[in-house]
């Protein structure tokens, strides 16, 4: 099995899992609803028996499969740290935190289904998040390949607290973390790392990734002074030019000479929509609109990098 860049695996794994949970987390939240998909008023010990078990199994399959489908085909050793975070000019730092923050929010969703209140879904759905992530932590300290990795943890509780300090602060998420991909255009230099085909690249090649600070100014005014709830302000950063963690090697696997290229990061500033706030009659375009809410929507943006202001009539 050819390796992933660390952390892309489980990024991924986390993007389908929200995306499918999303949708039907959604479906509960329409005029004409299930009842099936309402929030009780008190806490249903059925639902929380049932999504209890469900969060155990899939924990329990979740690290099986890693071990045996992943980490079985690498050397193991003993348990060890490794310092990767000059690696990927932090983008796959930026990946983690976006990663713990989505993964607490589908927790605490499932969580609040069953009735709890929501600051016990919401110390659920991150103390979930933290232990699913710490736990791949641990398996790549066992692995000597890679190793455990401080930097991700910290990214990993980074995102799991701006989740979880909204949702006692506010109880909503007036802050958002997103992701946009667009090509970059570097990955046919070495496919063994970036990625072989286009679904892989969107998951593997740094240089076309943006993640995204999305932020709603309209909630923290009253309700009833709110103009355009769903605008959001974001906030991006990104980084090109990198054809390897550190460094960029001076030649592929095949043993192509690889271009000098110049390792840079971007911030960005741009309009989003937060998706999540807006509500239709329709329960099916409901649900569809919550399952991509972690997706910045394409808007004109402006860059700074390289010591210079860049504009963008569209970004993605």
């Amino acid at each position: 099995m050819r390796p992933l860049p660390r952390g892309k695996n489980r990024l991924a794994c986390l993007l389908c899992a929200g995306a499918v949970l999303a949708v039907l987390m959604g479906a509960g939240r329409v005029s004409g609803q299930s009842a099936f998909w309402q929030v009780p008023d008190t806490l249903n010990e059925s639902r929380l028996r049932g999504v209890t078990a469900v969060g155990a199994v899939s924990l329990t399959g979740a690290f099986a499969g890693l071990n045996y489908l992943w980490y079985a085909d690498h050397p193991r050793s003993s348990f060890h740290f490794f310092n990767d975070n000059a690696d990927w000019l932090q983008m796959d730092k930026a990946g983690h935190v976006a990663t713990a923050y989505q993964l607490s929010r589908i927790g605490f969703e499932s969580v609040r289904w069953t009735g709890a209140d929501r600051k016990r879904a919401a110390l659920a759905g991150t103390g979930y998040s933290l232990l699913f992530l710490t736990g791949i932590e641990v398996l790549d300290g066992f692995s000597e390949a890679w190793g455990f990795s401080p930097g991700d943890a910290a990214a990993n509780l980074a995102g799991a607290a701006l989740f979880l300090g909204q949702e006692f602060a506010w109880e909503e998420q007036r802050i958002q973390l997103k992701f946009s991909y667009a090509p970059s255009g570097l990955a046919p230099y070495r496919p063994e790392t970036l990625g072989g085909n286009d679904a892989e690249r969107i998951l593997k090649d740094y240089n076309g990734q943006t993640y995204w600070l999305s932020l709603n100014p309209g909630s923290f005014r009253p309700e009833d002074a709110r103009i355009l709830p769903w605008l959001n302000v974001a906030f991006g950063y990104g980084a090109d030019g990198m054809l390897g963690g550190a460094e960029n090697p001076e030649a592929n696997a095949a043993g192509a000479q690889l271009p000098d290229l110049e390792r840079y990061r971007s911030f960005y500033l741009s309009l989003d929509v937060d998706l999540t706030r807006i509500r239709t009659k329709s329960g099916f375009l409901n649900a569809f609109l919550g399952a991509f809410g972690f997706i910045k929507i394409p808007a004109p943006a402006l860059e700074f990098s390289r010591g210079k202001l860049h504009w963008h009539p569209i970004f993605f």
